[in-house]
């Protein structure tokens, strides 16, 4: 890898100079095609899964192998997203650059360098010959930085025929940490119903939306429980029509973030059991979105420590960490051993400063082919 690294580094620079986010499907052919030719060079099938509102996923496989109906030899699987949280012109103020061993530009850590560390890696097994034994499928999603809504039923197809998953997510903190444990994630939509009046002429003939979405939110408040790690957020309040009239509507958007699947179905009966206290007021409580978390469960932990073994064959140090955000890795682990943050080591995440560092990166390369390789 270290004699790889120049055009490492050139195929980083091209994937961050092809803005791709989210909400933009068409501008995502240009990452799609850089990464379909990389990885039919490497001698896989690439299959471009069209979305209904994203730019659609692409699935890389070896000839004949793979998880799904009809695939034989088993498969491990490696997963990464192409989409970023930049609009189209953030190159302007976020030029690409390599300066003082960092690579800087919009997406370069979260995660198109991770991707290059996936294709990179695949590339070291087919030079140097060296046979993973279980063969690799490479899925990367378009919509996973606003929840994978259309590919994960994808991603629970693959989870659940791989022997394991590695998953490209950047690194935790400068120390370049391992995910063993992430947080799930809950999002709901509080909406209450009152009654509208004249605030001064007839007070008592309404029913305030906004009194009682006061009350709901102190319910909601409730269901946190610091020991446990469990944290809910209302970030969101909306309600009312003018000051002097009683506001017939009101209601409020809630995150909520914990380690264990135990927590979030609490959470979920405690979001659902809401009711209203004020007179005349209705309470209609809606799940956005859901995703469990990614438990540090016994074969998480040995998939880690296989990872421990490789890091000392290749001379590098490896830590691992938690973190309170979720991501694809939260769902391959609810079928398979899961190790996350296996992407690039560096800084800014959605952040102005976003960078990795190119040494880190290398590493990072070479720490994932012998994971592929692995028993």
């Amino acid at each position: 890898m270290d004699e790889l690294r120049p055009e490492f580094v050139d195929f980083v620079r091209e994937l961050v100079l092809e803005e791709s986010p989210s909400t933009d499907p068409d501008a995502q052919r240009g990452m799609r095609a850089l990464l379909t030719s990389a990885l039919r060079d490497l001698g896989l099938d690439v299959e471009h899964i069209p979305g209904r509102r994203s730019g659609g996923h692409l699935v890389a496989r070896t000839p004949g192998a793979g998880a799904g109906p009809g695939a034989t030899g088993g498969a491990q699987l490696i997963v990464g997203h192409m989409d970023t949280v930049w609009p189209i012109g953030t190159l302007r103020e976020m030029p690409v650059q390599v300066s003082g061993g960092r690579l800087t530009g919009p997406g370069v850590f979260d995660m198109k360098a991770g991707l290059a560390i996936g294709v990179f890696a695949l590339r070291a097994l087919r030079d140097l010959g060296l046979d993973p034994g279980v063969a690799p499928i490479f899925f990367i999603n378009s919509d996973e930085e606003i929840g994978s809504p259309e590919s994960e039923p994808l991603i629970h197809e693959l989870a659940r025929e791989a022997s394991r998953a590695f998953v490209l997510e950047p690194a935790l903190g400068l120390s370049g940490q391992l995910k063993t444990r992430r947080k799930g994630i809950g999002q709901y939509h509080v909406e209450v119903e009152g009654r509208s009046s004249h605030a001064g002429l007839a007070p008592e003939e309404g029913a305030s939306a906004i009194l009682e979405l006061a009350h709901a939110i102190r319910q909601i408040d409730r269901l946190a429980d610091p020991a446990t790690g469990t944290t809910l957020n209302v970030g969101l309040i909306e309600g009312g029509s003018r000051p002097n009239v009683v506001a017939a509507r009101a209601n409020c958007e809630v995150d909520v973030r914990l380690w264990t699947a135990a927590e979030l179905e609490r959470v979920r009966e405690g979001m659902f059991g809401l009711r209203s206290t004020v007179p005349g007021t209705r309470i209609t409580v809606t799940e956005v979105a859901s995703r469990g978390p990614m438990e540090r469960t016994p074969r998480n932990v040995a998939l880690w420590e296989r990872a421990l073994r490789v890091a000392d064959e290749i001379g590098i140090e490896l830590q691992e960490g938690s973190s309170g955000g979720g991501s694809d890795g939260n769902l391959t682990s609810q079928h398979t051993a899961t190790l996350d943050g296996l992407g690039a080591v560096g800084d800014g995440a959605h952040a102005l400063h976003e960078f990795v560092f190119v040494d880190r990166a290398i590493e990072r390369v070479a720490l994932l082919a012998g994971l592929l390789v692995a028993p």
